[in-house]
């Protein structure tokens, strides 16, 4: 299924609906005390085994819980997944600091459960030197994310539950909506070539507001795709700082641009925005539709070949795409 290619493009904003429905990965809600280390993901044995129960019976045993557990991503493919997604309470207030995990089952509800996803949290925080002012004057950027992976084995339907551990105690809640797995997708997969296209530039342009929304502008417009593809590393990012209700897209484009400042020359970070003239209402950029992408953001890394190696849809942390970057730098 591809992005709906409308001249009001709304569907990046599906990809991130937890902050849609809960404003935003706010650092006011929950626990304050976050550090921006993150955190490990809990042992599995901390959770409750499936032991062949389906989604309802498994909800039917754990305390219900009234907090709100929603997807961080739209894009799913049969196979191992990154499953990102937020915790919060039904005033809209994030749960910062819960152990989670996630159980997951094809439609229908009757199906056996598999889990438990025990989850991550990665910190969205970069370094005050790389922090935009419209990220940090933004009561509602995104600061941390859930993690986990998920065997989604089958393509279809998917429902999740999530049994979340506060100093409550141990309660289940629906993660919703529920996951559409396809067989594959049409967006560049680890393994392939990326798609050559020109990506504008500061020469190219006036004013480089014509091409970044970021307050200040990053300084990831130097280089064209065109022309480091296959001759360098690359860091294609997908994003719109100044646009993207979920919030999401200001604290990532801040990520890379402090591993820009990492690794130097060494790799080539490009930042492209969504939409032409930088206007929701006009139609998506050219360099989007290529990647056939129907969320933001995205995130590529590329290899010296041309091939993509790694790419991660919604919000990740420094040490996401550090690690990421690494395997094809040096």
């Amino acid at each position: 299924m591809r992005h709906v290619r409308s001249t009001a493009h709304r569907t990046p904003l599906v990809a991130l609906a937890l902050l849609a429905t809960a404003t935003a990965l706010v650092a006011c809600g929950g626990d304050d005390s976050d550090d921006g280390a993150g955190q490990p993901a809990p042992a599995a044995s901390q959770f409750p085994a499936p032991d062949g129960r389906s989604l309802d019976e498994l909800l039917a045993d754990e305390s219900a819980s009234d907090l709100v557990v929603s997807p961080a991503g739209a894009v799913f493919t049969e196979g191992r997944n990154r499953f990102g997604f937020g915790v919060f309470t039904v005033d809209q207030q994030q749960i910062t600091d819960a152990d989670v995990a996630i159980y997951a089952a094809p439609a229908p509800d009757n199906e056996p459960v598999q889990g438990p996803f025990p989850a991550r949290i990665e910190s969205l925080e970069t370094e005050p030197e790389f922090t935009a002012r419209s990220t940090a004057d933004d009561p509602d950027a995104a600061k941390v994310v859930y993690v986990t992976d998920l065997v989604l084995d089958r393509p279809g339907e998917w429902r999740l539950i999530a049994l979340v551990r506060t100093d409550d105690g141990l309660s289940a809640a629906r993660v919703t909506p529920s996951l559409v797995v396809e067989r594959s997708d049409p967006i560049p997969a680890p393994g392939e070539q990326a798609p050559s296209v020109r990506t504008p530039t500061t020469e190219d342009v006036g004013d480089v507001g014509e091409i970044d929304t970021r307050v200040p502008h990053d300084t990831m417009h130097d280089e064209d795709l065109a022309d480091v593809l296959g001759k360098k590393p690359v860091v294609l990012l997908f994003a719109t700082p100044a646009l993207c209700v979920s919030r999401v897209c200001g604290p990532v484009v801040d990520v890379a641009e402090q591993l820009k400042a990492k690794y130097g020359d060494e790799v080539a970070f490009i930042h492209m925005e969504i939409y032409e003239d930088n206007d929701p209402n006009q139609q998506l950029r050219e360099q989007v539709s290529a990647y056939d992408l129907r969320t933001e953001p995205w995130v590529f890394v590329i290899d010296r070949n041309g091939r993509v190696d790694s790419r991660i849809e919604g919000a990740f942390s420094v040490s996401e795409l550090d690690d990421a970057i690494s395997r094809v730098a040096g």
